[in-house]
């Protein structure tokens, strides 16, 4: 069975946490870290995980430590943790904006360091998550890192370290654009007359649905909303106000601020 410890038990560690308790998976021994006894209580009886407000006692013995930190703690815990680590460990990090480069410079030892960008519907085993490597790290710590996110997901492995950038600006970010789209519609639903929990209901299934669509038909998204477009019908008038109104250059332009603020936090947290 391998340990698997978590440092810092907040809402990304807990999505984690909740999809490989769901899954079930037995060869992972799971211990959350954090300074908050009240979070770790939480965690401890919703998931039955082990706890502990000692980041070094918990690491001394982990095979795996996911730091599912802030950012800008990232430095801190490390230069904490560097000299408890054991030789084997593999380390993986979910902060935005630290760069393996960095992360290694802190802890001057050859530990396996991954990067992952995972996202919140892991915690109902949906997730999507991107992996990041260099050349130092082997297939065998790959493929253990690999077996957990695959177990709440979907996974994949980055060419590029900077390609992760654009894994957080799409998936990472990607379901709080898609809430925000459904609180508008939402919203929007009831003031055209429907009942809160109609308008709900209905939504969300129509979310649901196109998206297993898009997942299991031949066809590509443009040609799905080709076939549901008729030409004078009420559809293509709704789309024609969002091209009139230039919502691919919205979604450029907040897709591309998500991209620029990892580059800029990678720089920030460089040294």
């Amino acid at each position: 069975m391998k340990s698997l410890v978590f440092i810092g038990g907040g809402n990304m560690a807990s999505c984690i946490v909740s999809g490989i308790v769901q899954c079930n998976n037995k060869n992972l021994q799971i211990t959350v870290c954090d300074p908050n006894q009240d979070k770790l209580e939480v965690l401890r009886e919703k998931f039955g995980v082990n706890i502990s407000t000692s980041n070094g006692k918990a690491v001394s013995e982990a095979d795996i430590v996911i730091l599912a930190v802030k950012p800008q703690s990232v430095r801190k815990i490390i230069l904490e943790l560097k000299n408890k680590f054991k030789s084997s460990v593999i380390i993986i990090s979910i902060a935005a904006g630290i760069t393996t480069n960095a992360i290694k410079s802190w802890l001057d030892s050859p530990f396996a360091i991954i990067r992952a960008m995972p996202n919140t519907p892991s915690s109902i085993l949906s997730g999507a998550t991107g992996l990041y490597a260099d050349s130092t790290v082997d297939n065998k710590a790959k493929k253990q890192v690999e077996l957990i996110f695959d177990s709440i997901g979907f996974s994949c492995w980055i060419k590029k370290e900077s390609d992760i950038n654009a894994v957080i600006a799409l998936s990472g970010s990607g379901p709080a654009y898609l809430f925000r789209i459904f609180e508008i519609m939402h919203g929007v639903g009831q003031e055209l007359g429907l009942e809160e929990n109609v308008a709900f209901e209905l939504l969300s299934q129509t979310f649901s649905g196109a998206a297993k669509m898009i997942y299991s038909s031949e066809k590509t998204a443009t040609e799905l909303r080709e076939q549901v477009t008729s030409p004078g019908g009420t559809t293509e008038r709704a789309l024609n106000v969002f091209n009139n109104e230039n919502l691919e250059q919205t979604f450029r332009n907040a897709m591309q601020e998500a991209h620029d603020r990892a580059e800029k936090m990678s720089e920030q947290f460089a040294g």
